[in-house]
């Protein structure tokens, strides 16, 4: 159920009309606390908030010729999403977020069906708007790209460690050990048990 459109408003207006109201109320949080460092386009197929190259040049990691992705807003197959890349796998700061996030959600009293960063909903009664504005005010533009490029940093740091370290060789894997039997095999094995009767 993802539309093929290139700008919010061709997306939204191929969407279901509950649909269509449900991400509209959401995008309308999204925006009313949106830091102005941030633009909204479709991205990956969705409605998407990224931080533009014109304010971080290197852009996405994964593919530096995309902006920087924060959110995306979606039309699934069986439900609506939200992906808030700030809460997906960051550590300090965006460890602490997660874990308010989850608090907050639990306490608006609505159930949280979350991955590791999708806000699944099938309607709009699912989604606690108020922390969903929350999440997005916490997170302004800069603070989020020091964020990535923090956790890239230690990324490469563990990588290199682990190329670092002594790498054991087969050779010495297998040392000590008596050699291996050779197995025939199993085409062969029967092969031969037809012959015998």
């Amino acid at each position: 159920m993802k539309p093929k459109a290139t700008t919010v408003r061709q997306y939204l207006a191929a969407l279901p009309p509950e649909r269509r109201e449900a991400l509209q109320a959401v995008r309308r949080v999204i925006l009313a606390n949106l830091d102005k460092d941030y633009e909204e386009g479709i991205q990956y197929g969705m409605i998407g908030y990224y931080v533009p190259h014109r304010v971080y040049p290197a852009g996405y990691h994964c593919d530096p010729k995309q902006p920087l992705p924060m959110a995306c807003l979606g039309s699934q197959k069986n439900h609506m999403s939200l992906h808030l890349m700030t809460l997906y796998g960051w550590e300090g700061a965006g460890a602490e977020l997660l874990r308010w996030f989850k608090a907050a959600w639990g306490a608006s009293g609505r159930k949280l069906d979350m991955g590791k960063a999708c806000i699944r909903f099938r309607k709009l009664d699912d989604v606690a708007l108020e922390v969903i504005g929350e999440v997005v005010r916490r997170v302004p533009a800069r603070a989020y790209v020091a964020q990535c490029e923090a956790a890239l940093q230690d990324r490469a740091s563990r990588t290199s460690k682990a190329r670092a370290a002594p790498a054991r060789t087969a050779r010495a894997k297998t040392a000590g050990r008596a050699p291996a039997a050779r197995k025939r095999p199993k085409a062969a094995a029967g092969r031969k048990a037809a012959r015998r009767r």
